[in-house]
């Protein structure tokens, strides 16, 4: 690769600036400060690495341009456009710093990736590559159906606006490439604004930049959504089963509820600890306490199941205590019977011939009737869960997309 070097003037002009430079104490003592009243502020090609809860990774470009009129030099007739110096440190910059800054590393492969550009006409134009951990406060209430803004401010740490005032550049300051791809947020759009902050010492100015983030729900569609509901829908299998089956149900039940609780868990390891409820811990808490439940209507089921047996088993000791009564009424000398023995003319197949010929009962209508089918009431209770069950958490999920969907996600800046 070819270089041109310049020739030898334009070094001795490179090095007349710099040896005629004045010294950060000679602008102080001399109050010479008016010079630097306007810096336009570009940020080119800025990329998001990634977008965590109450940080974000960025990776810019960032360039600033002023004009000092002592940095003006002969350009021989157009001959130089302008001077690149590798040495930043050897002018004056402004004091520019981060406010919501974490963590932040210059890029120096392979070499350090800084310029300094040097006009004719004392324009100076600095470019730097950066990456920086910003914090990004947020609010989780309607997480993972939430839409974040976080900020990028810079500001100045010294110098008051007396001194030096930041202004963004006219033509789109902020520059987002555009296959910028992030794995959960989608960059909705970006609002560069001022922020100038007043403090006891003085009015600094500010330059922000509103950035507007919507998580990608997709992700949490697909990895907490549909295996809550499918867990919620598999605990629903024990109504199916039959009320004997105790160790399926119990195993079942058991199962889908320890699983439940660990992947609740494991979502909310991934979060902060916040005060307020999330509309994820809505969810899973409802879709718990539908696992929990079917589990406790097995319990009610069993119990159920086993007082109808033992009801069962006292009419039929009832109904035999009543035969061997007509049979043999001298075994109950101190009881009257309630119907007359064979002395009285009236036998047993007499009185069943009687029975036939009673009115009949109206039939029952609605869902008595319907329940009449199921003589046992451990079986009804397992046939209203089936229907029961469904009906609420469908109603449920009306309730929960209507309210956390229509909802206000969009958070406007002023």
């Amino acid at each position: 690769m070819a270089v041109n070097f310049p020739n030898h003037f334009l070094i001795l002009e490179y090095q007349f600036i710099l040896n005629n430079f004045p010294s950060i104490s000679e602008i102080i003592m001399n109050k010479d400060l008016h010079w630097m009243q306007a810096f336009l502020v570009d940020e080119e090609a800025v990329y998001f690495d990634q977008v965590t809860n109450g940080e974000y990774s960025v990776q810019l470009t960032f360039r600033e341009e002023w004009n000092d009129p002592r940095l003006r030099y002969n350009n021989i007739g157009g001959g130089i456009k302008y001077l690149t110096l590798t040495e930043p440190d050897k002018v004056w910059m402004p004091d520019l710093f981060f406010k919501n800054e974490k963590t932040g590393h210059f890029h120096e492969i392979i070499l350090p990736n800084v310029y300094l550009r040097i006009f004719p006409d004392g324009g100076v134009l600095y470019s730097i590559r950066i990456s920086l951990t910003l914090s990004c406060p947020m609010n989780l209430q309607l997480y993972p159906l939430d839409t974040q803004l976080c900020q990028l401010l810079l500001a100045s740490y010294g110098w008051t606006t007396e001194d030096l005032i930041f202004r963004w550049l006219a033509n789109k300051p902020v520059q987002i490439p555009g296959n910028l791809h992030l794995p959960r947020f989608t960059l909705e759009n970006f609002y560069p604004k001022y922020c100038n902050s007043k403090t006891n010492t003085g009015e600094y100015s500010c330059l922000r930049v509103d950035l507007l983030f919507k998580r990608e729900f997709s992700y949490y569609l697909l990895t907490i959504y549909i295996p809550c509901c499918m867990l919620v829908i598999v605990s629903w299998v024990s109504f199916w089963l039959d009320q004997n089956s105790v160790p399926a149900r119990v195993s079942l039940g058991v199962t889908t509820l320890l699983t439940m609780a660990t992947q609740t868990s494991g979502i909310n390891q991934s979060l902060p600890p916040v005060s307020y409820t999330k509309a994820i811990d809505v969810w899973t808490g409802v879709c718990l306490t539908f696992v929990f439940g079917a589990l406790l209507e097995f319990a009610l089921v069993n119990y159920a199941s086993r007082s109808d047996l033992h009801r069962d088993q006292l009419r039929r000791q009832q109904r035999q205590w009543e035969e061997f009564s007509f049979e043999d009424p001298s075994t109950f000398p101190m009881q009257k019977p309630l119907v007359r023995t064979h002395t009285d003319g009236m036998t047993l197949d007499k009185v069943r011939q009687c029975a036939i010929h009673m009115p009949a009962q109206q039939p029952r209508r609605g869902c008595r009737s319907w329940l009449s089918k199921f003589p046992s009431r451990s079986k009804r209770i397992d046939v209203i869960s089936r229907i029961t069950f469904p009906l609420v958490f469908a109603f449920f999920n009306i309730v929960y997309w209507c309210t956390y969907l229509i909802r206000e996600t969009r958070v406007i800046p002023n």
